[in-house]
């Protein structure tokens, strides 16, 4: 195991609880419109603890990787979401830790992968792209998003590629998450389409090989069966003729 790889092993459990409070603070100030000033620079300096947090994380990692640009060149996604807190919704992208944590941690099945990943990411991926939304639009004079159900109603239908129409974004913030947000489910529906494929087949070729395997079993049998009925044959004749 490799210096990179006993660091990430280490301090996997506290980035996932840093994503958790950093959820918690982006969509706490959203979701309470009442909430007083105290609280919400709180918030405020929670947010930015956890951007220096994730900052350091990246920064031992390279630092402890042997291939320093081709661990950067690797890992650009984590660059990104360091690189883009200026931009408030795309802040989320933190998250992303949690969908790492669940994909090495959660089942080592591919059932199980499949139904706890592509579950929890789906949910984690629409709560937080309603979040993004509500904050990018709910400030605009023509909004029709305005509430967290709609805007949980949006991402739902969005995130799904049915799209009603009867809520949408007019603010650019919030078409951009729009973007991110049929990205995303589009790439959970061939995600979760591709591993469904891939278990049928690996089914397909197990039952193949369990027939095949039962199949040469009845030959060697009958192999055996043959040369019991030969062996005696000779036998019975050596005692006619003798």
């Amino acid at each position: 195991m490799s210096r990179v790889e006993r660091w990430e092993r280490r301090a996997e459990w506290p980035l996932v609880a840093v994503s958790l409070v950093f959820l918690g603070a982006f969509a706490w100030p959203i979701l309470d419109g009442s909430l007083d000033g105290f609280w919400r620079e709180v918030c405020r300096y929670t947010d930015y603890g956890a951007w220096v947090l994730f900052g350091l994380d990246y920064l031992i990692r390279l630092g402890l990787a042997e291939r320093r640009l081709n661990y950067a060149g690797r890992h650009f996604l984590d660059l990104l979401i360091i690189a883009l807190p200026v931009f408030r919704p795309l802040r989320l992208l933190r998250v992303i830790m949690l969908l790492r944590f669940l994909n090495r941690r959660f089942a080592s099945s591919l059932r199980g992968r499949l139904a706890i990943y592509a579950g929890a990411t789906a949910a984690l991926v629409l709560f937080c792209a309603a979040l993004a939304e509500l904050d990018a639009e709910r400030h605009s004079a023509h909004a029709n998003i305005t509430s967290f159900g709609q805007a949980i109603w949006w991402a739902a239908t969005t995130m799904s590629t049915v799209g009603y129409g009867d809520h949408y974004p007019v603010t650019a913030e919030g078409r951009i998450v729009a973007v991110a947000l049929m990205l995303a489910g589009v790439a959970l529906l061939g995600t979760v389409t591709a591993a469904i494929a891939s278990w049928l087949i690996e089914q397909v070729r197990e039952a193949e090989t369990h027939t095949m395997a039962a199949t040469r079993a009845d030959i060697h049998r009958l192999q055996q069966e043959i040369v019991r009925l030969r062996i005696e044959l000779v036998q019975a004749r050596h005692e006619r003729d003798g």
